[in-house]
């Protein structure tokens, strides 16, 4: 059971990168660029953790953390970019 929760969770994970990468291609403007790359970011955590539950291996998660607090600021950071022009 256990391990068809993580199949069926792969699955989702791989259908929500097509999806993500569709949306990075057909953007028309920059902001709708910019949230499929924070989406794909989103996605790469949920990765790194599946995979640390998969390895046993916890010491993943504060990788992700650091990953996702670092996808934070890189939004902040272009979003200011794109409002104020500099």
């Amino acid at each position: 059971m256990a391990e068809g929760s993580l199949v069926l969770a792969a699955i989702l994970i791989a259908a929500s990168i097509v999806c993500a990468i569709v949306r990075l291609c057909l953007g028309r403007t920059a902001i709708d660029r910019i949230a499929a790359i924070d989406l794909l970011t989103v996605i790469s955590i949920s990765m790194i953790a599946l995979y640390a539950h998969v390895a046993s291996r916890f010491i993943y998660l504060d990788v992700a953390l650091v990953y996702g607090v670092l996808s934070f600021l890189a939004v902040l950071a272009i979003a200011r970019y794109i409002e104020r022009g500099i």
